[in-house]
């Protein structure tokens, strides 16, 4: 299966390192960050999970639930985050799924049709409250993912939800914003009262509405 963005996401049931999830009751009204690994124990993933733990009050500010996923069992999951609490100095506190069966790896094509052992991709799946794919990102195996950029994006995400805006390349929460092309110049002005800058027709700037 492939999701495309703006798709609604497979729902499952699926033990955890916290008990049996039901996905879509588990996400309830929260955005979801769903990050898969290949396998238990292996080093860049150890620092991802330890990263993601260290982040929580982050994402918990945005109303974002954190879940990951590897093929190994509950148990190997517990004996890993033991060795992830030790290495990173945190405290794992969101559930990895368990998915020896890759019921969820088929679901949300997390497996490479071209890998020789079958294992999970490194994805990223942004999921919005509405249970809609929003971004989808995968990474190889030898570059460790960058959770300030899922936040970054998240930051977006939310923004241009609920403001005719967008966000420039290399956008951080409280820069200046795109004014989105279906909003005549004139009528932009009125809407943003902090003002608009219009350096193309086609290429507005305002600053952040929400800031």
């Amino acid at each position: 299966m492939t999701l495309q963005l703006g798709d609604t996401v497979p729902d499952f049931t699926q033990a955890s390192s916290e008990g049996e999830i039901k996905f879509h009751d588990w996400a309830g009204d929260s955005w979801v960050v769903l990050f898969s690994h290949p396998a238990d124990y292996t080093p860049v993933c150890t620092t991802e999970l330890g990263t993601v733990a260290s982040l929580q009050s982050e994402f918990q500010k945005r109303n974002v639930k954190t879940i990951a996923l590897s093929v190994d069992d509950v148990e190997s999951h517990k004996g890993w985050i033991c060795d992830i609490n030790e290495t990173q100095n945190t405290t794992v506190n969101y559930p990895i799924l368990a998915d020896g069966d890759r019921t969820v790896a088929d679901l949300y094509g997390m497996v490479h049709p071209k890998s020789l052992n079958n294992l999970t991709v490194r994805s990223v799946f942004i999921i919005d409250p509405n249970k809609k794919l929003r971004l989808t990102i995968t990474y190889p195996a030898s570059t460790g993912r960058n959770f300030d950029e899922i936040l970054r994006v998240i930051d977006s995400l939310q923004l241009t939800d609920y403001h005719q805006v967008a966000t420039p390349a290399n956008w951080q929460d409280g820069d200046d914003c795109v004014v989105v092309p279906s909003i005549p110049t004139e009528e932009a002005k009125q809407k943003f009262p902090k003002g608009v800058t219009e350096i193309k027709p086609y290429l507005r700037m305002t600053p952040q509405p929400n800031k």
